[in-house]
Parts: C-alpha cells; structure tokens; sequence
C-alpha cells in the first residue's frame, strides 16, 4: 500500500460546510469529541474526484479509481484511492507583542507524529506535555519578554523556549514552496496546552455578518441577515491519503498521476467558492509505515 501526508496551507479563509437561509448561523465542520474545526475526509475526496472528472479522457478511468457511484439500480463499487479528514496542525493568531504566531498543541502534534514520524518530534512533544503540566503556561520557539495571545498575556516566566529542528524539517516540503509568510513559521510557534489551544482557536476563527439587499435598492430585506465561520487563512492542515494494497493497476495509470499532480498544486475546498474562499497550497510526502523518516512523493 501506498501511502502519503498531504499539507494544506489556507491562503483565503475555509468554510467547511454549505450555504443557508438567512437568518441563520453558517457554522464550520467540528471534530465531535474535540469541537476542533476540520476538513472532512468526503470533501477532499468530492472536491479532487470533480477535478478529476472535468477532464473528458479521464472520466471513465476515475470511475475506477474512486468507485463508481450508484446508477441505473447497479451497487456503488469500491474504489482505489482512500482520504483522512485534514485536521488543524498550526493556527494563526494575532498578537499585540508579536503581529502574528501560530499556536499549536500535543493533540495536533501528536496526531501528525503519528504519520510523518519526523525525528525529535516525538521527545518534543512529551517534554511539552511535562512542561505545560507544570508551571509553564506556552512553549514558544523563540525569544520573547511578553508574550500576548489575543486577550491573553504570558510573562517570561510563564514561557519556556524550545528548538524548531523537528518541525522545521516536518514542513520542510510545505516551506520550500513558500517565499513569503510561511516561512517565518518555523520561528513563531506557540505550543498550548490542548485546553488553551481550543479557547484561542474559537476566537480566532474569522466571522462575517452578511446580510440580503432589496432589489435595485441598497436597503436591508426585512431583517435577513445570516453570520459565517470560517478558519483564517495562513492555517496549515494536513491529512492522509493512500492508493489500496492490490489496486493501482495500469488500467488507471493515467488517473492517478493526475491526482498525485493536482495534490502537490493549488486548490478550493470548502463552500463560498464564489467569495474566493478556501483556496489552498498543497505539498505531499510519502510516509513510512515504520522508522523514522520520511521522503518527498
């Protein structure tokens, strides 16, 4: 089996979920257990299937390779490729002492060391667990006085420093790509506890209050008004894929070069895509089932 980790980096904001009626609240996907917004395994498979499809020579092969759906009374059959759901992995937030970091926490780091197995990372994270159980309230990855996280302030004796390398080499493929913001990322990281990590992200998650015109007038309709959540853009994300043990014969050779294509460029997940959200840069490893490393697909 083949299989890979895929980054996904926000460069608009990402609404995980569909329209609504006015008047309503157009809430995010969730982890149910964790009420962490993320991004369904079923829309990154719908969305890079309908990419797929919109190439004529390739329809009939990706019916193979994603399955084919049900038609005319035939049973759906299963297909050769399969997806994760992509969760958070760092999350941007403002702050007054340092413009912009990215907040993270064990949850999310162990979720990724458990795919990518990036030397040090795994003793990284258990000295912040220790750290952050105790007296420590942030491990960030540089210098810092003051630290403010929104409304927050951490003191220097509330912040321990810790070394990057890990990370650095874990988005090694993702920064790389980058000449511009995200390159900065390896040196403003805040690691949280999973708790402060789920307060900060609630109040960081973008929202906009839109509201329905009347025609040829530039006057509210009644009092329609609807509310969006969205995942700030500068998120990364990242996921698992991988093609089934057995599958991925010659007879979808073409198709799924494709898709291994189209996961290391640019797409748009999510809904709102006429608002221009959820466009993303994409970048892709080949992972290890066992070891320590890992190499660029």
């Amino acid at each position: 089996m083949s299989n890979y980790l895929n980054y996904i980096h926000l460069l608009s904001p990402l609404h995980t979920g569909g329209s609504a009626q006015e008047g309503n609240l157009m809430g995010i996907a969730r982890e149910v257990h964790t009420e962490f917004p993320y991004l369904p395994s079923s829309s990154l498979r719908g969305k890079i299937r309908s990419e797929v499809e919109r190439k004529p020579d390739l329809k009939t092969e990706a019916s193979q390779f994603f399955g084919q759906k049900i038609k005319e009374g035939q049973q759906p059959t299963e297909g050769e490729i399969w997806f994760g759901d992509a969760t958070l992995l760092f999350f941007p937030i403002a702050s007054l002492s340092h413009h912009l970091v990215w907040i993270t926490c064990p949850l999310w780091l162990s979720r990724w060391h458990r795919w990518c197995r990036v030397k040090g990372l795994g003793e990284l994270i258990q000295t912040c667990q220790e750290q952050l159980a105790g007296e420590k309230g942030a491990i960030i990855s540089f210098t810092a006085v003051k630290l403010y996280l929104q409304t927050a302030l951490l003191n220097s004796n509330d912040l321990e420093k810790f070394d990057p390398a890990p990370v650095s080499t874990g988005l090694e493929i993702l920064i790389k790509k980058e000449d511009g913001l995200l390159k900065q990322l390896p040196e403003k990281i805040v690691i949280l506890t999973n708790e402060d990590c789920i307060a900060l992200v609630e109040m960081g998650l973008q929202r906009e209050v839109r509201v329905a015109l009347q025609e040829e007038q530039k006057l509210v309709k009644g009092s329609s008004f609807r509310s969006e959540e969205a995942i700030p853009p500068e998120a990364i994300l990242f996921f698992p894929w991988g093609i089934k043990a057995g599958k991925g014969d010659e007879s979808t050779r073409l198709v799924r070069q494709e898709v291994e294509q189209m996961l290391q460029g640019r797409l748009q997940f999510g809904g709102l895509e006429g608002l221009g959200r959820g466009w993303a840069d994409l970048a892709t490893y080949s992972i290890i089932n066992q070891g320590e490393t890992h190499d660029e697909a």
